[in-house]
């Protein structure tokens, strides 16, 4: 072990750097009248879409005096400001270059979002509009025309809000005037327990700059009075059976379509089973049209397909299957792929991860979802794009998407051009006893790293808090229900080195529970419980080895490299933070040639199932990935593939 490389890595706090003005090239070319103007959710489309994206004007005001923070999600009494700040680009954060403000928005201070919505008319006077918000970090109190309709909480999950009795309407119920649209916004980020990932006020290491606001697209569509509100669609283990799940606000008559396939539903809504309850109650009620709305007890519809040829989806073939869901007069287009992700064991009796019950081995880098001119914002569709192409092109089959939720297009791509995705949750939790949750039991991960998670070590975890642990559990629940569909995610990760961690057990039973389909990494880096489908540990400064058979699971190193090369001109800082520091591209293209094929790829043969990279991306100090922060320099040439 390289004791000083791994005292060398502890990260320290740099607030106050004014890091380098970095733009990638969709940042720079930027064109602010059509700011990510593709439909945002590709897996839900309707025809009725009016992007919100663009200019809208915006303040930061100092909170009341008497305000209190658990009053955060509510409704208050307080008016709007007549007076705003200025112009903000959304859906970039404040804190962001490409936002035009660049400015913080700290604990003891709102946010406030002001513009018309455009006018337009509706197709019937009984149709609802619905507004749609992907993502707003971290508390939005939402209003019409001065009017409070909801509120939501949590700066990572979409919310939708049906707005159509807020709005003006002329005689004849179908144009709509003039209306506003006012949102204020709250963000603790780290200075309580809620889910932040690696944003901090304190910046520095491997912790990064915080951002708040909206961070994704904002837009409205119309649906008729009876609309489709949500799909769930599962893919059998015997790689031909199709199940898809539908429910509508109204009884309906409801069919589905695809290829070759073609059922319809009579308008006898079935009772929900125990397991859809379940299913339905794990998404919040804010997600659902609740304000004004006309939903009552939704409708389910099954539908079970089987095919007999069916063309199976892979990173070397990603197939997908077009959808079509039509409810009365709603029309839902979407999409799905046949796979199947399982732990099997192999011909060995060696656990392994499975794609389409065969081992499969994954190829795996770390991303963080950073970027120096958007922070959570990519700049463009197309930056998403080339963050997946440009893994692949380094013979990268699996992303690891680290303690974020992307936007839904990223998932898309994933999908589209055979991407495979473990998704992490959000950490949370309150102040980290680093030396605990990292350092220590990077040093000795035999004694530390298998502390016992029960309810005596909360504290030490930074879960003391009992609202922030039930929290988690929501936002847990709703991330599995929210990405359910996707084929290219092929793994939940529950907590990320102790941070926040807390009865993961039980949180890996809850897990399988609402998504039966797909592995667990119950803890990924340390204090394992011995539950979940993989044994998932970092390893960054001792030599790599494995672990077979422990508990019937897989073995994965779930992080681990962290190459280190500063380019001047392309980094954010002129300090370095990474696990080994090289001074040229050709000493870092040595080490890392050695350490994928020398190192890591041996381990395959001796019961190794999938390996991390860290990471895609340098993210300001850090200076770890294999492309420079603003995108414009890959650092490794090429890499020998997996075989």
């Amino acid at each position: 072990m390289d004791l000083i490389d791994a005292i060398k890595s502890i990260d320290k706090p740099h607030e106050d750097d004014v890091l380098n003005r970095l733009f990638t090239p969709w940042g720079e070319n930027l064109d602010k009248d059509n700011v990510l103007t593709e439909y945002p959710r590709p897996q839900f489309v309707r025809d009725s879409y009016v992007n919100l994206n663009g200019y809208w004007d915006y303040c930061i005001i100092d909170k009341p005096s008497d305000f209190k923070n658990d009053q955060l999600n509510a409704a208050f009494s307080d008016e709007i400001p007549a007076q705003m700040d200025g112009q903000i680009l959304v859906p970039f954060s404040p804190e962001a270059m490409l936002s035009g403000v660049e400015k913080r928005l700290n604990p003891d201070q709102f946010l406030w979002y002001k513009r018309d919505l455009p006018e337009f008319n509706r197709t019937s006077d009984t149709s609802r509009i619905l507004l749609h918000f992907g993502a707003v970090d971290q508390f939005a109190d939402v209003y019409i025309n001065g009017k409070f309709i909801g509120s939501h909480s949590g700066g990572y999950l979409p919310f939708t809000f049906d707005i159509t009795d807020y709005l003006e309407l002329s005689d004849d119920k179908r144009a709509f005037g003039k209306n506003t649209l006012s949102i204020r916004v709250a963000d603790t980020s780290d200075s309580s327990y809620h889910s932040r990932g690696k944003q901090t006020l304190r910046r520095g290491g491997m912790y990064y700059t915080c951002q708040s606001g909206i961070w994704q697209t904002v837009w409205f569509e119309e649906v008729p009075e009876i609309y489709v509100r949500q799909v769930r669609i599962t893919p059998g283990s015997d790689l031909k059976s199709l199940s898809i799940l539908v429910s509508t606000n109204k009884p309906t008559q409801v069919s589905v379509k695809f290829p070759g396939h073609e059922m319809m539903k009579s308008p006898d809504a079935e009772a929900p089973s125990e397991k859809e309850q379940l299913i339905d109650s794990s998404f919040s009620s804010d997600t659902y049209p609740t304000a004004g709305g006309n939903d009552g007890e939704p409708c389910y519809y099954h539908f079970e397909f089987t095919i007999d040829e069916p063309h199976l989806w892979s990173p070397e073939d990603p197939y997908l299957y077009p959808l079509r869901i039509n409810a009365g007069d709603d029309h839902v287009q979407s999409y799905f792929a046949m796979r199947y992700y399982s732990v099997e064991p192999d011909d060995a009796g060696i656990y392994r991860f499975c794609l389409n019950h065969k081992p499969y081995f994954l190829m795996g880098v770390l991303d963080q979802g950073y970027w120096p001119d958007g922070l959570y914002t990519a700049p463009s569709d197309e930056a998403l794009i080339f963050d997946i192409t440009e893994m692949k092109r380094l013979h990268y089959n699996m992303m690891r998407k680290h303690i974020k939720v992307e936007a839904a297009r990223w998932y898309y791509h994933c999908d589209r051009l055979g991407m495979i995705v473990w998704q992490d949750m959000v950490s949370g939790g309150s102040s980290y006893a680093k030396p605990v949750v990292s350092y220590l039991p990077t040093l000795f991960p035999k004694v530390f790293g298998r502390m016992s998670d029960g309810p005596s070590h909360y504290k030490t975890f930074s879960r003391g808090d009992s609202e922030g642990r039930s929290e988690w559990l929501t936002e847990m629940k709703n991330t599995i229900h929210y990405l359910y569909n996707v084929p290219s995610i092929a793994t939940w990760c529950l907590f990320n080195e102790g941070w926040g961690q807390f009865n993961a057990a039980g949180a890996t039973i809850l897990a399988k529970e609402l998504d039966p389909t797909r592995p667990i990494d119950q803890a990924s880096g340390w204090f394992d419980e011995g539950s979940g489908h993989f044994r998932s540990v970092h390893n960054y400064f001792r030599p790599l080895s494995v672990e077979v058979n422990s508990h019937n699971r897989a073995f994965v190193i779930s992080e681990y490299g962290g190459l280190a090369c500063h380019i001047d001109g392309h980094s954010s800082v002129d300090r370095i933070y990474g696990y080994k520091k090289y001074d040229t591209l050709d000493e870092l293209g040595v080490a890392y040639f050695n350490l994928i094929n020398g190192d890591m790829k041996p381990l395959i043969a001796k019961g190794l199932s999938g390996a991390v990279y860290t990471q895609v991306s340098d993210v300001e100090e850090e200076v770890n990935g294999l492309m420079t922060y603003d995108r414009k320099i890959t650092k490794i040439s090429t890499a020998l593939p997996v075989r």
